[in-house]
């Protein structure tokens, strides 16, 4: 075997330049200027190139922000027209964006931190508006979820898991993060639930985006949450907390029906909810499947394994309602792909409102890449509107390339016969 070495410098990642294309062709960069305001005038870098170059390093495969010092920037360099930061800029232009921790103390006397962040959510809140993947005037089906974010960060306390970390509350629309803030890791799932949904909910809605179904856990089961999800929702699902009150009423059910579900069978059941808002005829769908533990229940007397969902729907049968809450799954996996895939894992910063800064950018580069694998899905086959990062990145971003200067005019010479240039 021969090796030559040729001195023209090839960049093995050339399907950035596209990303760039379509960061700046959709208008996002002019966006991000306009919202967060100009941040030098003459000599340094505007937000939009720090968080464009963020988008690169991520959408090339790369794990940290420090991936511009070492092996990816010197490709981004040769990009024209692409002013690359150094790693110290990103970081330092991320924490500019933050804000200072809000403190709320409970009724046992116990401090509590969070942080919001309305500018960076309303910033992302347009940047889906810019890209049409949220229209005004539109109603939308909502999740909200709280997640714990492990790490060892200098301000991370210790989680109901047992485990340091943060508590982030995070809302999202289809596969679109819309908001996001953060929380210490020993914050209650319920505390200051309902501000965190109130300010979300207004956010939306100041675009213009109004919420048709709202779907959560157990973790939004209160009189507060459930006041402010019911005021801005026209339908919500929450999944209900087990209480004697409930077993007792579930005790008097006589007409179980039989469904199956996912290949499941279930028994279900309707029974009007008691336990607050009593004048609002909301309604508890019960399910119910037969456990392998041969051990009868203390509350119900049976081998029944019983879950309850709280809802306004009274058109829905009680196999669509169950069907239509078990799809919050979905949502879930975001959390997969954020901290695999967009830098949720290795937060960089020591401090919680920093952090939150860069998971609400990180969540709009996610969003970006939603829309732009689409577009990309239209002109190759083996790409997916649903294709992970790591398999796009080797499928598309990983292309042999290098611009030329040729007629007076910037040519991206790539080395494949697949069919870039359709997507120009």
């Amino acid at each position: 075997m021969k090796i030559q070495n040729y001195k023209t410098s090839v960049n093995p990642f050339s399907g950035i330049s596209l990303v760039n294309y379509y960061f700046n062709h959709s208008g996002l960069s002019e966006l991000i200027d306009n919202v967060l305001g100009i941040r030098v005038k003459r000599v340094g870098y505007q937000y939009s190139e720090i968080i464009r170059n963020l988008t690169n390093i991520y959408l090339s495969g790369g794990d940290v922000i420090e991936d511009i010092n070492t092996y990816l920037g010197e490709y981004l360099k040769n990009i024209p027209g692409n002013n690359v930061p150094s790693a110290d800029t990103i970081l330092r232009g991320i924490k500019e964006l933050s804000t200072e921790n809000t403190t709320y103390v409970s009724n046992s006397g116990i401090s509590y931190d969070f942080n919001i962040n309305n500018s960076l959510n309303l910033l992302n809140i347009k940047s889906l508006k810019l890209t049409k993947q949220l229209e005004s005037g539109k109603s939308y089906d909502f999740d909200y979820d709280n997640q714990v974010n492990a790490n060892n960060k200098w301000d991370a306390k210790n989680t109901y898991k047992k485990i340091k970390g943060y508590f982030p509350g995070v809302a999202t629309i289809g596969n679109n993060i819309v908001a996001i803030e953060n929380r210490d890791g020993n914050a209650n799932v319920k505390f200051k639930q309902g501000e965190t949904l109130e300010r979300i909910y207004t956010l939306l809605e100041s675009e213009g985006i109004t919420i048709n179904r709202s779907r959560m856990d157990a973790g939004s089961y209160s009189k507060e949450i459930i006041d402010v999800v019911s005021a801005h929702s026209k339908l919500f699902y929450i999944r209900a907390n087990k209480s004697a009150e409930l077993f007792e009423q579930i005790n008097n059910i006589t007409d179980w029906k039989n469904v199956e579900i996912n290949y499941k069978n279930y028994q279900v059941a309707s029974i009007p909810f008691t336990s607050f808002f009593e004048d609002r005829n909301y309604r508890l769908v019960i399910m119910r499947e037969e456990s392998t533990n041969p051990q009868l229940d203390i509350f119900t007397g049976d081998t029944y394994i019983y879950r309850a969902i709280l809802t306004n729907d009274h058109e829905s049968s009680e196999k669509e309602v169950i069907e239509y809450y078990n799809l919050r799954g979905a949502s879930e996996k975001i959390f997969d792909e954020m901290n695999n895939d967009f830098g949720w894992k290795r937060l960089p910063f020591s401090f919680l409102n920093q952090n939150n800064a860069f998971m609400i950018i990180t969540a709009m580069i996610k969003n970006f890449y939603n829309y732009l694998v689409k577009i990309v899905a239209e002109k190759f086959e083996d790409i997916k509107p649903t294709t992970r990062l790591k398999r796009f990145v080797f499928r598309f971003i990983s292309v042999a390339g290098r611009w030329v200067y040729q007629g007076r005019e910037w040519i991206l010479k790539l080395y494949t016969k697949r069919q870039y240039h359709l997507l120009i």
